[in-house]
């Protein structure tokens, strides 16, 4: 074992999870490939859980940290600095109308814990609603909006006024309908929710448009239609958490452009810097008006992160990489249902663009997280690198850096086929269980 490894366990709390039997100690990275401290080069399907964008190391937002470095580190907000300003522009013009005024953090928890605090500002209400399964940080507040009790560290927000209502998950529909017969029961229901389970003075609807540590569970098309006007009926604002999903990921600008909705907040971070530190809440001046302060961020804004920004919103621009996404996406999803077709246990296929999910299931769609777990050994030993999720641990979540190419998916889905026989191989119960899949319209 490392001694890295040995070191890491001793000196860092143990609540720092890591994946795989034997911990992997990454020492570099170069476009898609992460390197190892025994030179073994692996693809990268996880992207740092879903925040190097552009690939690793990408030449263009190195430059623009290392020139930035030599000007200026550190200010804080309480000075104007070019670059801080020029990614709010920039945010601005790429975003729905009519969202304009941001505010610069360091994080996607922060960024939702601002979002948060804008709407009850806005509204003069305190209640918020989030959606089961979801996830949005690891601050008290942020563990309060979660919607899985395993990522509640001592039921830390528990007592905050947030309620969590039924989301979409249409494999496992909590009212037992199919795509088929499907009435968007599980975003109908919210208005009978707000009455009975909350105050009726609603603050704002959060939601993930497709969720991430959830297990990419991805609504079908007219669910946050129904959910967002209801919870407009009810005088509350819709905060669009794409921390995960922004800037092209899905095959879309934003994860909320598949739904045809317009947010009244947005959240950014992860992959809006390809791997610096940053979180990013925009808003509506009618919004953002209410949000006077005095407020202040030591680090958001931070000039080495919003080069870095800048830089990667320049790549994915000049690079077109939204539409790579939703091409090599197209063209992963078609391997990974060849996969399931193949593979029974594999019982549902989910997500859009470059952010993909598998489900393992055991028979009656019992969750199989020890067939994950193995999948995530298996591929590993093959040289691919994915990331597991779900309230069940069941769910391997495939999102590669968005410059991904057609050759390396498909080494991806090659390891993927071999890691899948080799499962076969070790769980010959595997075996017996029939296809639960369904079919999405």
């Amino acid at each position: 074992m490392s001694d890295l490894v040995e070191k890491q366990r001793q000196y860092l709390v143990p609540g720092v999870a890591t994946y795989y039997q034997t911990p992997l100690v990454v020492t570099r990275g170069e476009g898609r490939y992460l390197y190892s401290e025994d030179g073994q080069r692996y693809l990268d399907f996880f992207g740092g859980i879903l925040t190097v964008s552009i690939g690793h190391a990408h030449p263009a937002v190195t430059r623009a940290v290392v020139e930035q470095a030599h000007k200026l580190v550190h200010s804080s907000t309480l000075y104007v600095t070019e670059p801080m300003v020029r990614l709010a522009e920039r945010l601005a013009a790429i975003t729905p109308e009519p969202l304009k005024q941001s505010f610069f953090t360091t994080s996607g928890t922060e960024a939702n814990e601002t979002a948060i605090a804008m709407a009850q500002l806005a509204t003069g209400r305190s209640e918020v609603i989030a959606f089961r399964h979801t996830y949005s940080g690891r601050s008290q507040m942020a563990m309060g909006l979660t919607g899985q009790a395993d990522w509640k560290l001592a039921g830390a927000g528990m007592a905050l006024p947030i309620r969590h209502a039924h989301n979409a998950y249409c494999y496992r529909c909590p009212f037992g309908k199919t795509p088929d017969r499907c009435g968007l029961e599980c975003a109908q229901d919210l208005r009978e929710f707000i009455r009975t389970s909350t105050s009726g003075r609603i603050a704002a609807l959060i939601a993930e448009p497709i969720q991430g540590v959830g297990g990419f569970i991805t609504p079908p098309a007219a669910f946050f239609q129904e959910a967002v006007g209801i919870a407009r009926e009810f005088g509350a604002l819709f905060i669009d958490d794409e921390v995960q999903t922004g800037f092209g990921r899905t095959g879309k600008p934003f994860g909320i452009d598949h739904y045809g909705v317009t947010p009244d907040i947005m959240t950014f971070a992860k992959g809006l810097a390809n791997g610096l530190p940053i979180g990013a809440t925009i808003a509506t001046p009618e919004v953002a008006q209410h949000y006077r302060g005095p407020t202040i961020s030591t680090f958001g804004g931070n000039p080495l992160s919003m080069q870095a920004a800048l830089a990667t919103l320049d790549v994915m621009e000049t690079e077109r990489l939204t539409e790579n996404a939703r091409v090599l996406g197209a063209f992963l999803r078609e391997g990974l249902d060849a996969l399931a077709d193949r593979y029974p246990v594999i019982g549902d296929v989910r997500g859009k663009g470059l952010m993909q999910a598998l489900e393992f299931v055991w028979r009656d769609k019992k969750p199989a997280p020890e067939l994950a777990v193995a999948f995530l050994e298996r591929t590993r030993e093959r040289q691919l690198l994915v990331g597991k999720g779900g309230l069940y641990g069941n769910v391997i979540r495939i999102a590669p850096p968005m410059t991904v190419t057609k050759e390396e998916v498909v080494t991806a889905l090659d390891a993927m086929q071999e890691a899948m026989a080799a499962i076969y191989r070790d769980f010959p119960e595997a075996d017996a269980v029939t296809s639960t899949r369904i079919q999405y319209q």
